[in-house]
C-alpha cells in the first residue's frame, strides 16, 4: 500500500496515487474529479452523481457508452427517499434485511438525479455500500456518488486498488485503497413491477436470500445492447483472451497445450498444472465468487493463449458466477 502526504500527491497529477486518505479523496470529488473507491463487491469509479460534468468524466475515463446507466451510492438508507419517488413495501423489506450490502434497488427517480446517470430511464439504481472507507467518505460528502466498476468498459472488474491502477493510472488522480474486496462480484440489482419483485442482475446477494425475505422473484436478465439496468450488456467482464465455458459433459474437449483453466474445487488433468487456478479448494461458491475476477486477470496476463472455465452449480452465488462467465465468453 502506498500512502503519500497530500502536498506530494498534488504534485503528481500526471499519474494516479494509491492511498487511504479519505480527506484527499473528498477533495478531488468536490472538485468534480473521478476517484477509485473500494466497496465490498468490486472497486468503483466514483464522481458526484448530481453533477453532469463529473458524471461525463466517468463515461470518458471508462470509454463507457452513455446508454449504459450508472449506480448511485449513498451513505445511509435514510438518504434513499431524497432521490426516489417511492419505496415499495417489498423494497423496504430488502433494505431492512440487506442494506448496507451487495444489493442495488431500481426505483423511480426524482428529478434531482440527472438523466445522464440513468441513461434517460425513469428509474435510478440505488445502493448503500458496506465498505468502511467508502462509507466514511460518503458520510463526509454533500452529494451521492455515481460509481460503475473502475475498469475500461467491458473488461474484467477490479477487486483491488492495484487492478484499478493497472488499468486507469494517469486517467484519474486518486484511488482509495480498501484492500481486496470481500464479495468479488457486482451487486444484485432488484426492481419492482406491478407488485412483483424482479431480479435484473445476479450478483453478490443470492436469489435464494432475496426470496427468503420477499417470496418468489422473477429473473429478467437483460443480455442485449440496450440495458434497462447497469452492467447488463451481453459482452461484459471479459478478458482480452478468448474465454470458453466447459459444460458439464465436456470431457471430449481437448484444449491446446498452452490453454489456461479456471476451476471450482478440482483440477483438470487436461491442463498443465501451472496454467490452472482453482477458485475454492474447499468448494465454497462464496470464496469462488471472491476470487473469480482476480483469476481471470491472472490468466489474461499470463502466457496462455486462451482460457477455459468450468460451469458452476446453479445455486447461491454460483448463478452470478455463471452469469459473469457467460458475458465474458460472449463474442
Amino acid at each position: 500500500m502506498f500512502v503519500y502526504p497530500s502536498i506530494f500527491v498534488l504534485l503528481m497529477w500526471y499519474d494516479t496515487i494509491i492511498g487511504i486518505d479519505i480527506a484527499l479523496a473528498k477533495e478531488f470529488l468536490e472538485k468534480g474529479e473521478t476517484v477509485g473507491i473500494p466497496t465490498e463487491t468490486v472497486y468503483g469509479l466514483a464522481a458526484n452523481a448530481l453533477s453532469e460534468d463529473a458524471v461525463l468524466k466517468i463515461f470518458s475515463v471508462k470509454n463507457r457508452p452513455h446508454f449504459d446507466p450508472l449506480i448511485v451510492h449513498l451513505a445511509t438508507v435514510n438518504e434513499i427517499e431524497k432521490y426516489v419517488e417511492q419505496i415499495p413495501a417489498a423494497a423496504q423489506k430488502l433494505i431492512e434485511a440487506f442494506m448496507p450490502g451487495p444489493l442495488t434497488l431500481l426505483l423511480k427517480k426524482k428529478n434531482n438525479i440527472p438523466d445522464l446517470v440513468t441513461s434517460g430511464l425513469d428509474r435510478v439504481a440505488i445502493r448503500v455500500p458496506q465498505h468502511v472507507l467508502t462509507s466514511a467518505l460518503l458520510q463526509q460528502l454533500d452529494f451521492p456518488l455515481a460509481a460503475p466498476s473502475a475498469n475500461p468498459f467491458g473488461y474484467i472488474s477490479p477487486t483491488s486498488a492495484y487492478h484499478v491502477y493497472d488499468q486507469l493510472h494517469g486517467r484519474i488522480p486518486y484511488i482509495l485503497d480498501g484492500g481486496p474486496t470481500e464479495v468479488g462480484v457486482e451487486s444484485t440489482i432488484v426492481g419492482f413491477e406491478d407488485e412483483e419483485t424482479v431480479i435484473y442482475r445476479l450478483g453478490g446477494l443470492a436469489q435464494e436470500d432475496i426470496e427468503r425475505i420477499v417470496g418468489n422473484t422473477r429473473l429478467q436478465i437483460n443480455s442485449g445492447s440496450n440495458p434497462h439496468s447497469p452492467g447488463m450488456l451481453n459482452s461484459h467482464y471479459a478478458p482480452r483472451k478468448k474465454l470458453v465455458i466447459l459444460e458439464a459433459d465436456s470431457n471430449e474437449v481437448t484444449p491446446a497445450g498452452n490453454a489456461g483453466f479456471i476451476g471450482f474445487d478440482k483440477a483438470d488433468e487436461r491442463f498443465k498444472s501451472e496454467h490452472q487456478i482453482l477458485l475454492s479448494e474447499k468448494g465454497s461458491v462464496k470464496e469462488a465468487a471472491k476470487n473469480l475476477f482476480a483469476a481471470m486477470r491472472q490468466l489474461d496476463a499470463s502466457e496462455v493463449a486462451m482460457i477455459y472455465a468450468v460451469q458452476f452449480p446453479e445455486n447461491g452465488l454460483g448463478k452470478a458466477i455463471n452469469d459473469r462467465l457467460k458475458r465474458a465468453a460472449a463474442e
